[in-house]
């Protein structure tokens, strides 16, 4: 029989919770709480888990539109793609647990996602990643680049969909805290969608999966510190995942489905048997009680604190209709896996936790969920950036290669290729183009998927920073012919108790807000990971945006590759903007100046020209301008098709500024293309031609082959 310890102020500490919550915690029950009650607490008032620094924020961001059918709150967000068809899809951190286990870490953070996602009724058919990693020659970088790499793709792969898209960064910001973001879409009915919120009273709460261990026990928590030097004593609060499962769970839950016997359903992710329970009740406005006895369990002797705090992976709570009971049992029997009834709903504001016959918590569940603490964090808004001097005359070939010659922007196939792209057989664009895009299977539909920010333009500026971010979103999903229609964020930041670190997650996020207004790209899910800081130091501000655009016909999608012969045409005005660019920090190591400005107004009028010249049957192809300027995206396009390319003769700003909103345009007839502008009010101008082997930059000349050997050596190089 396992004795309780006696709630200390260290206990209280180690659970995450100051003083004035312990207060607010013991005022709201009346009473010192139970070393149970102390981890539900904990787990519900954490930052991962009650978004207690942002909330104020976050209900800022515009959620709705003509498209959204479910915004944020719920397992994820959907959009109405047309035809009775949605696309369920949102973007989760896995951040603190990829750093400290990066194998399970990152596989884990791709199986909480895609349960997001299958929990409300969709098939998922695309997933992606962004990670972000310190210094190659930091002693830690290797390691996690290879664990979280063959983390994504062991789970991924062994489950079953694509990864179709992502980015990898390297920056000394990061040594001490990698960032694992993961994203998954699915398909679902718009008739077919299922909600968390339970409703009647007495109705059977189900665990649904695989039994509970001990692993990840305080991972919410863990989740929401800063790291130290005990970081190594974290390890046990990583997770274990197994894709294989998570497969037939998602099989079993969607044949549950359409039994009709499911009234609501919630995934166990954060925090597991604690949040998923509250937040069903709290949606429903119930009470549940809940019987540890009745949990399936793989290890002996675990206690109510452990089960009720065990972040154990593929498993998932459902309210049940009781007559359809032996039905739903079938379905998880058949598919070897665990169903239980665990509890009920009650109609009283109660959260009951009984094991063996005792009570080992009795709080009100609304004071565990909605009345969390929320705080109005003192910011100071980023100092404007300094101007950026002394740039000195370079040869564009030695600029081209820098930029397309480092572990940023050099090719990131090792990575790609250990994820199966082609899984399900949908995938029209692989990973490496501006868009990843899915055939919506057995129609002639398709989605496209791209996550994208720029750390370095978030922190020198986080309000433009914020705006490129879902800018540069825009501009891929229309790059590859995709009307955009939606995002997911995931916000990732240091200590917002530090005014400078919350004034970075204001300006980003009041910059988001603008764009995805001018945009119509409703913020529809997401996540926010704070504190992501190793001894005081943070990463960059790193708010990514994963978005989603709609092709009504696969013969809407935009090629990535001109063909021998192409005129190339830019679109939108270039300044030659050079703060805070690539070619600045990876030729001169050199992180100064402002972020570019984002002219939102001016990048929907592209978008929709770029769009619209296709369907002219105008352009052959096209490629966003965004990290490295004209030469590096007219040399991208190069080196997909295997062809030379010629550009006018420019200075350093013209070849390398990083202006926004802008595109390259590869098209048979440019004077008819630039007529087309003309007359939609777009700038543009001829500026090259495809064809022969060999990239010319104005009069510099090298050969197609050897900037390809490079781009495509040097991350391979570097890992292995």
């Amino acid at each position: 029989m396992s004795i309780e310890p006696e709630i200390t102020q260290e206990l209280i500490e180690n659970h995450g919770l100051n003083s004035e919550e312990y207060k607010r915690l013991t005022e709201t029950i009346g009473r010192i709480p139970t070393y149970t009650e102390l981890g539900i607490f904990s787990a519900m008032w954490n930052e991962h888990c009650s978004y207690k620094s942002s909330k104020k924020w976050l209900r800022t961001l515009p959620t709705e539109g003509p498209q959204v059918i479910c915004g944020p709150g719920e397992n994820a967000g959907i959009v109405d793609i047309g035809d009775g068809d949605a696309i369920v899809f949102k973007m989760e951190s896995h951040n603190h647990p990829s750093y400290i286990e990066p194998y399970q870490g990152a596989a884990t953070g791709v199986g909480g996602i895609l349960r997001d996602v299958f929990t409300m009724g969709a098939r998922p058919i695309a997933a992606m990643n962004s990670l972000s990693f310190g210094e190659f020659d930091h002693p830690k970088t290797k390691s996690l680049i290879n664990g979280v790499v063959e983390g994504v793709g062991g789970y991924g792969n062994c489950f079953g969909v694509p990864t179709v898209g992502g980015e990898v960064r390297f920056h000394s910001a990061y040594n001490g805290n990698c960032l694992v973001n993961a994203f998954a879409a699915g398909i679902a009915k718009t008739d077919s969608i299922f909600y968390s919120a339970a409703s009647g009273v007495g109705m059977p709460v189900v665990y649904l999966g695989a039994k509970t261990g001990r692993d990840g026990v305080g991972g919410a928590t863990m989740a929401s510190a800063e790291f130290d030097d005990t970081i190594e004593d974290k390890r046990p609060t990583v997770q274990v995942g197994d894709p294989f499962t998570e497969k037939r769970l998602m099989e079993a839950t969607l044949e549950l489905m359409q039994t009709g016997a499911v009234i609501s359903i919630q995934d166990m992710g954060a925090a597991g048997l604690t949040c998923s329970a509250v937040e069903m009740g709290d949606k429903g406005n119930l009470g549940v009680k809940l019987n540890l006895e009745d949990v399936p369990q793989r290890e002996e002797n675990m206690t109510a604190y452990e089960m009720m705090l065990s972040e154990s992976q593929e498993r998932m709570l459902m309210v049940l209709k009781p007559e359809l009971e032996n039905i739903a049992r079938a379905v998880f029997e058949k598919w070897d896996l665990d169903f239980a009834i665990v509890g009920e709903t009650i109609a009283e504001d109660r959260f009951l936790v009984i094991h063996n016959g005792k009570v080992k918590a009795d709080l009100p569940l609304k004071a565990l969920s909605g009345t969390a603490p929320e705080y109005d964090r003192p910011w100071v808004e980023t100092p404007k950036a300094k101007e950026l001097k002394n740039i000195p005359d370079i040869d564009p070939i030695k600029g081209l290669l820098s930029i397309l010659g480092s572990a940023n922007y050099g090719s990131k196939s090792w990575v790609y290729e250990q994820y199966d792209t082609m899984v399900m057989a949908d995938t029209l664009i692989h990973p490496g183009s501006d868009s990843g895009v899915v055939r919506i299977h057995g129609s002639n539909k398709a989605v496209a998927f791209t996550s994208d920010v720029s750390p370095r333009y978030c922190k020198a500026n986080p309000f433009e920073g914020g705006k490129q971010a879902v800018a540069e979103a825009y501009r891929n999903l229309s790059a590859t012919g995709a009307k955009p229609l939606a995002t997911t964020d995931n916000m990732n930041f240091g200590n917002p108790e530090k005014p400078e670190i919350m004034g970075q997650f204001v300006g980003c996020i009041k910059g988001i807000a603008e764009a995805v207004s001018i945009l119509d790209m409703p913020i529809v899910s997401g996540n926010v990971s704070l504190y992501n800081e190793t001894d005081g130091s943070a990463i960059l501000p790193t708010p990514t945006i994963g978005a989603v655009g709609l092709l009504n016909n696969i013969n809407e999608i935009i090629q990535y590759k001109p063909n021998d012969g192409n005129e190339l045409v830019l679109i939108g005005i270039t300044n030659g903007h050079l703060g805070q660019s690539a070619l600045m920090k990876e030729l001169f190591n050199r992180e100064e100046g402002d972020a570019p400005t984002v002219d939102l107004h001016a990048e929907k009028i592209a978008g929709n020209f770029v769009r619209s010249c296709h369907k002219q049957k105008l352009i052959t192809a096209a490629h966003d301008i965004s990290d490295g300027g004209i030469a590096t995206a007219a040399v991208e396009m190069a080196m997909a098709a295997n062809i030379g390319v010629s550009l006018i003769d420019g200075n350093t700003g013209w070849y390398f500024g990083e202006d926004q909103g802008r595109y390259l345009l590869a098209c048979e007839d440019s004077n008819a293309l630039i007529k087309a502008a003309e007359l939609a009010g777009v700038p543009a101008q001829t500026i090259g031609r495809f064809g022969n082997e060999e990239i010319k930059l104005g009069s510099a000349v090298i050969k197609l082959n050897d900037v390809t050997e490079v781009h495509e050596t040097i991350l391979k190089s570097l890992v292995n």
